[in-house]
């Protein structure tokens, strides 16, 4: 059971600068569960649930990302986690109609 949900939105020169698999990385170091994907608006969306201090962690990388990466903001909404998440994927990027 996971202790914590941070659902994140990652703003900048954050597609096409391999983003989402350094993501994919940084969460399975920290043991985190939960899915990244680009969004059509050029933001990138990440889900992670896990310790608390892992995933701040995680948070923390994402302010600055890849080094090819330009962050300009990083958008964070703490929530219960469901627990129904399975390892940590990397999704396709999503359409107008997989937006949550």
């Amino acid at each position: 059971m996971a202790d914590n949900r941070a659902h994140a939105y990652i703003s900048g020169r954050v597609q096409g600068v391999s983003f989402r698999y350094y993501t994919y990385h940084e969460a399975l170091k920290g043991g985190l569960r939960g899915w990244v994907r680009n969004l059509p608006d050029g933001r990138v969306e990440a889900v992670f649930e896990g310790k608390k201090a892992a995933i701040e962690k995680v948070l923390e990388w994402s302010q600055t990302g890849p080094p090819a990466a330009r962050v300009d903001r990083v958008e964070v909404e703490w929530g219960e986690p469901d627990d129904s998440l399975n390892g940590f994927k990397v999704r396709a990027t999503a359409g107008p109609g997989d937006l949550e």
